[in-house]
């Protein structure tokens, strides 16, 4: 069973929440942060040998949007003259 953060991330706490926004490149999740998630979802997933999981793309590519959420108003660009007085 895969993970499925995105359908569960209002299960996770605040804490679980910031570790995975804190590291949004990981691909594969430590044990100790496995078992949390899985007691904060009553998910279980498939773990290697050591109990740790893999993320799937989606996964990952949720939990980078949630740690660099878009303006909504876009990047504010700003221009600077080299002539400024």
């Amino acid at each position: 069973m895969e993970m499925n953060l995105r359908d569960n991330w209002h299960r996770l706490s605040a804490a679980t929440r910031q570790w995975l926004s804190d590291n949004p490149g990981c691909l594969i999740l430590p044990r100790t942060l496995v078992a949390t998630i899985c007691e904060e979802t009553g998910l279980n997933p498939d773990c290697d040998r050591h109990g740790e999981t893999t993320l799937s793309q989606e996964d990952r590519d949720f939990i980078r949007a949630q740690a660099n959420p878009a303006s909504p108003t876009g990047p504010e660009h700003r221009f600077f003259d080299s002539n400024q007085p």
